[in-house]
């Protein structure tokens, strides 16, 4: 089996406003969208950038098919690398998101932040700051549990 691509499919509860959102943050582009007559968003696309695409559409309940405001949060985490980390999280948080976590430096090589966008989803956004093996990576995260106790 060949896997071609993976594209994030977000059920939020205003896929228009979480549109304007994410291309306002994100700095992305909407280039496809599918409306019911009633107006609801079935579908939306954002191009991200590179090949990658976020797919939006509103809540269907009728299918089961929830935002994570309506289930109250989400377990997943959308990381996103950026050129930096520091100015899309500022973006966020003056657009109405919640910020987790400041942009900091991380063990892993990364400078990053963390916030939930106003429609219940999580985004880890980051940019490199060094370049690292997997065993340093190892040796760093070993070492900050083991400083940690």
């Amino acid at each position: 089996m060949a896997i071609h691509e993976l594209f994030p499919y977000l059920c939020v509860h205003d896929a228009k406003a979480a549109i304007e959102f994410y291309c306002k943050v994100f700095e992305v582009k909407e280039i496809f969208r599918l409306t019911e007559p009633s107006g609801r968003i079935g579908h939306a696309e954002l191009d991200f950038h590179n090949g990658a695409i976020l797919m939006i559409s509103e809540e269907f309940a009728e299918f089961g098919i929830l935002s994570a405001k309506t289930l109250g949060n989400t377990s997943v985490s959308l990381h996103l690398h950026v050129d930096d980390a520091d100015a899309v999280v500022a973006r966020a948080v003056a657009a109405g998101a919640t910020l987790d976590m400041a942009p900091q430096d991380q063990f892993y090589g990364e400078r990053s932040g963390v916030f939930h966008d106003p429609f219940g989803h999580r985004w880890n956004v980051g940019h490199s700051i060094e370049k690292l093996t997997p065993e340093e990576m190892q040796r760093r995260y070993t070492a900050m549990f083991t400083d940690a106790g």
